[in-house]
């Protein structure tokens, strides 16, 4: 095992496009990193650079103490899972977990117990003399990570290697690959789009948005305190709800006035965000996650001051809880942020609808004891401690004085 270590690593095209930008990023021995960002965002080109498929144009990229800038694949010790799972379809399992071995000359007696070890682990033992098509999707992924087990390289990289499941098999497999991970305690740099796996499998997790890392934290401190409006918006299911607002003095604190809507803030949120002080009268955009929002007739103990009211668009029952889409009268967020996340998941053109518009449309994650109904108009309670404030121009998370005008977090 080794930590594999990116320094100032870029990766720039004959045309001048930087797809990956002077990337700084330590992976520790023997941890479970997921880089994880929008389509082209550069995290499938950095996971190529540590294989040896792309050339690295600047900086140093390390596997434990060698600079491996100019090593081949294979001579990098590391082994990869691809999303096509690349199986030979005329050769059984057990052959094609056992092929990289016999490729390195490997003793024939050492091939057989380290494929039969490895078939034990993914549950594999009676499937080893099927070839690929008898097997289905989640089997032939176990047959991909069973030949990167066995070569017992320093490094297993994969790329998005969950894309072709199905739903129920990915939250299966989820588990499965976190499991065997901490099992071998082999470091892991694993690529995907889906931010669900990137929070639920990652020891912590990297942020790319245009070749350029965001963040690196663990999953809840992403969640918790996003370094900026990207972040924050990009992290999370449902996503943030973010709004126009600025902040003003009322009765002897502070409060956010969004449309023809003012929210209370009290002591609590200025003691862990002490920047927000320098932003009176100044925009601002707010962020408010789903599962902080509630039916005002189910938590009748929130003050009146730190409520909103809006007017039911659709209700999503799902069970333990109810998705409730409503409108208030506050102008949403469009900013190059909002317009790049819109544009990750296809709705750019509805973001460009909101220029001009008095209203935001919230997701509330209620309870599912509420009554409402579309069309219904009601108050909404807001969890103000655990609001989001994002600097308006910058898109920088507003925290400490330090933190205010910092740059994308490290």
């Amino acid at each position: 095992m080794a930590e594999v270590t990116f320094d100032g690593v870029s990766k720039v095209y004959l045309d001048g496009t930087r797809a990956v930008d002077k990337i700084d990023l330590e992976v520790q021995d023997g941890e479970f990193m997921v880089l994880v960002g929008p389509s082209g965002c550069g995290k499938t080109t950095a996971l190529r650079m540590v294989a040896g498929l792309e050339d690295i144009s600047e900086g140093q990229l390390r596997i434990g103490d060698r600079v491996v800038n100019q090593l081949a694949p294979r001579d990098r010790d590391i082994a990869m899972v691809f999303q096509s799972y690349a199986l030979y379809p005329h050769l059984t399992v057990y052959d094609n977990i056992a092929f990289s071995l016999r490729l390195r000359k490997t003793p024939k007696d050492e091939i057989d117990k380290r494929v039969r070890e490895a078939a034990r682990i993914l549950g594999l033992e009676q499937f080893l003399d099927r070839k690929p098509r008898a097997l289905s999707g989640g089997q032939r992924q176990r047959v991909a990570m069973g030949r990167a087990i066995v070569r017992q390289p320093q490094a297993f990289l994969m790329d998005e290697p969950l894309s072709n499941l199905d739903a129920k098999l990915r939250v299966q497999m989820r588990a499965e690959i976190s499991g065997i991970q901490r099992d071998l305690k082999v470091t892991t740099i694993y690529v995907t789009h889906d931010q669900v796996e990137a929070m639920t499998m990652g020891d912590r997790v990297a942020v790319i948005r245009k070749g350029e890392l965001q963040q690196v934290a663990s999953p809840q401190e992403l969640y918790d305190k996003p370094v900026n409006l990207f972040v924050g918006g990009f992290i999370g299911s449902p996503a943030m709800n973010l709004v126009e607002a600025t902040l003003e003095h009322a009765n002897g604190g502070l409060a956010i006035k969004t449309g023809e809507q003012t929210i209370a803030i009290g002591d609590e949120v200025l003691s862990v965000r002490p920047a927000l002080k320098s932003y009176e009268g100044r925009p601002i955009v707010l962020g408010i996650r789903p599962e902080d929002l509630e039916d005002a007739a189910i938590d009748t103990e929130a003050p009146a001051n730190r409520r909103v009211r809006g007017r039911v668009d659709l209700r999503e029952a799902l069970g333990s809880e109810i998705m409730v889409h409503f409108s208030i009268e506050a102008p949403p967020a469009v900013t190059d942020d909002v317009r790049e996340l819109a544009r990750d998941v296809g709705d750019e053109s509805a973001v460009e609808a909101k220029v001009e518009a008095t209203h935001t449309t919230m997701v509330g994650r209620f309870s599912p004891r509420t009554e409402v109904r579309q069309g219904d108009v009601l108050e909404v309670t807001v969890d103000t401690r655990s609001l989001h404030f994002f600097d308006r121009e910058t898109g920088i998370g507003i925290y400490k004085e330090q933190d205010s005008t910092k740059g994308a977090g490290k």
